[in-house]
């Protein structure tokens, strides 16, 4: 028995006689479901449970047989993978070696421009009804960061609005798609800018909801990796916009759905509270 099987165990037992309440029982076992793989991995089963964010795994660094069974083991648990920064051949040889273990009504999906694979077992449910998430980016290029954030917002229960292209060398792009999401009442809006970063500036001026701005590599010369654009982002005048890493979709896309749901489940309260 492994010391998280245990703790599990003694949590269960307290609440069978009385000495554990059964909410904070229910706060505790999600810190408990922690999985090891050899000595490469130990996966945290519960982080959807106890933050709502998807756990999505990290390529990069890792070996196509530890990411195998890492994969094998998120959805043999809880029937749901998400793995990001995944190169085109590598997806490939990770589709192939999935292939004979799922079930016919699993789905595996890749996406080339994303590289993102997600896959997911019959057993998973995809939450719904956690507030709306709005997504813009600067150029078509900045498209492949927008989608991870997209990506993580949607299995966090959030509907997710798109708008991409809409940058300010042609600035009248823009204000009908964000007119459109401010009128389908976004929460919160992930804009994605590379080159000099100007868009999430302009938006957060615009808008009175919080900005999430996603500084993306690309460019020419001097600043091309980013680093122009993040240095506007984290320079801006604007008030309500904060700014994630370089390239981080996934953190961009998390952040949001975490405000997003956290202002549906206040306007559920306050609509079951109304006399």
């Amino acid at each position: 028995m492994t010391s998280s099987d245990s703790d599990m165990r003694t949590i269960l037992e307290g609440v069978a006689t009385g000495a554990v309440g059964v909410e904070d029982a229910l706060a505790r076992l999600p810190l408990l479901q922690v999985s090891r793989l050899g000595e490469f991995a130990r996966l945290d089963l519960g982080r959807a449970a106890r933050k709502g964010v998807p756990e999505v795994v990290y390529a990069p660094g890792k070996t196509d047989e530890a990411l195998r069974e890492i994969v094998r083991r998120f959805l043999a648990e809880i029937g749901l993978a998400l793995v990001s920064r995944l190169e085109p051949e590598r997806a490939a040889i990770l589709s192939d070696a999935l292939s004979t273990d799922l079930d016919p009504e699993a789905e595996l999906l890749y996406d080339p421009v994303t590289r993102v694979l997600e896959a997911s077992t019959a057993v998973y449910r995809r939450p719904v009804d956690n507030g709306v998430v709005g997504i813009l980016t600067a150029g078509t290029s900045d498209v492949g960061v927008a989608e991870e954030a997209a990506l993580v917002a949607a299995h966090m229960g959030c509907r997710v609005l798109k708008a991409y292209d809409v940058g300010v060398a042609g600035v009248h792009r823009l204000f009908e798609p964000l007119s459109e999401m401010i009128k389908e009442r976004a929460s919160v809006l992930v804009v994605v800018a590379g080159m000099e970063g100007a868009l999430p500036s302009l938006v957060s001026g615009l808008v009175d909801v919080p900005v999430i701005g996603v500084p993306k590599s690309g460019g020419y010369g001097l600043g091309g990796d980013g680093s122009a654009a993040l240095y506007s982002m984290l320079q801006s005048c604007s008030p309500g916009l904060v700014t994630v890493n370089v390239d981080n979709g996934i953190g961009a896309g998390a952040t949001a759905g975490l405000i997003a749901r956290r202002v549906a489940r206040a306007g559920r309260s306050e609509e079951g509270s109304a006399p």
